[in-house]
């Protein structure tokens, strides 16, 4: 980054309320959803990784979907949760950057591993047969892989465009975290060609996965006609939590990124849904509905328990 054209070096986030006494209990509030948001993911890491009945691909792919979640949560919500109880918000314009990068980085690496999962489902509902053929480990782990190169890549794009932007002052940011267009509104340029790019960037990965996970449960469920009566309730829970955990992730995705900007307020909140409150709904989304993943976690805690007797 130039000195001559950054003479801002940070920024000063407005925050998400004014009011210190709801900033308080916001604290309380979303440092309680932080926390179980790592330790839900958390265990569902751990139960799948120890676990032995939990080595079928599916499982595997959760894991890492949990993971990610966390790490995803975790770029934005520590910071957030201390700024709630700081009266003035700073961050470098460097760590701006860098928050921004990690946020698309692990937000696209768990859009392209929902992908995947739908994938898995696909393969597993519509060619059972050759499921284990088809899902190899091998193939299971370079699908893992590339979800995570093609967040990089994605997140790289973003931030090549944005340390071009020279910023001169103003350098509050109307919002409670780094993002692109808040971001942008402070640059002493017109931004308009950047911000169609970032946002053809984003939005087109966001609306082709959408698509291809519609597609793909409306195959299966389709399919689901030839299987037996218990076959096919099975197949529905899982699919029921699939698609419930798309729905949270892509709808507020979708809502920001498909109409005109509006209030930074609106946004803010909805910047919450999907930042605080859907990592925390994923595990709890995917262990109620699964008899295999709540037995093994029973399993281990008793096993943990006969352990310190």
């Amino acid at each position: 980054m130039e000195s001559t054209t950054n003479n801002v070096t940070e920024l000063i986030f407005v925050g998400l309320f004014q009011d210190p006494e709801v900033q308080r209990v916001c604290f309380v509030v979303f440092l309680l959803m932080y926390l179980a948001t790592v330790v839900g993911n958390g265990l569902i890491v751990l139960t799948v990784n120890v676990s032995k009945s939990l080595h079928s691909p599916m499982y595997f792919f959760l894991s890492y979907l949990s993971l990610v979640e966390i790490t995803y949560s975790s770029t934005v919500v520590p910071k957030f949760i201390t700024d709630l109880l700081t009266k003035i918000k700073t961050i470098s314009l460097e760590g701006c950057v860098a928050q921004i990068f990690f946020f698309h980085f692990f937000g696209v690496t768990e859009i392209l591993l929902l992908v995947v999962m739908a994938y898995d489902r696909y393969v597993a509902i519509c060619r059972p047969l050759h499921y284990m053929n088809i899902m190899s480990r091998q193939l299971c782990h370079i699908l893992v892989a590339g979800s995570w190169l093609g967040g990089f890549f994605h997140s790289i794009i973003q931030i090549l465009i944005t340390i071009q932007l020279p910023f001169c002052g103003p350098n509050v940011i109307d919002h409670y975290f780094c993002d692109l267009q808040p971001l942008f509104k402070l640059a002493c340029t017109d931004t308009f060609v950047e911000g169609v790019i970032v946002l053809t960037n984003s939005g087109l990965i966001a609306l082709c996965s959408f698509l291809i996970l519609v597609s793909s449960y409306i195959v299966i469920l389709f399919n689901l006609r030839n299987h037996s009566a218990e076959g096919r309730r099975k197949a529905l829970s899982t699919c029921a939590s699939h698609i419930m955990v798309v729905l949270l992730f892509f709808g507020p995705a979708i809502f920001l990124y498909m109409r005109p900007s509006s209030t930074f307020t609106e946004d803010k909140l909805v910047a919450v849904f999907y930042t605080v409150v859907t990592p925390m709904l994923n595990p709890i989304i995917y262990t109620l509905r699964n008899a295999e993943v709540k037995n093994a976690m029973r399993k281990l805690w008793s096993k943990k328990n006969s352990g310190m007797e």
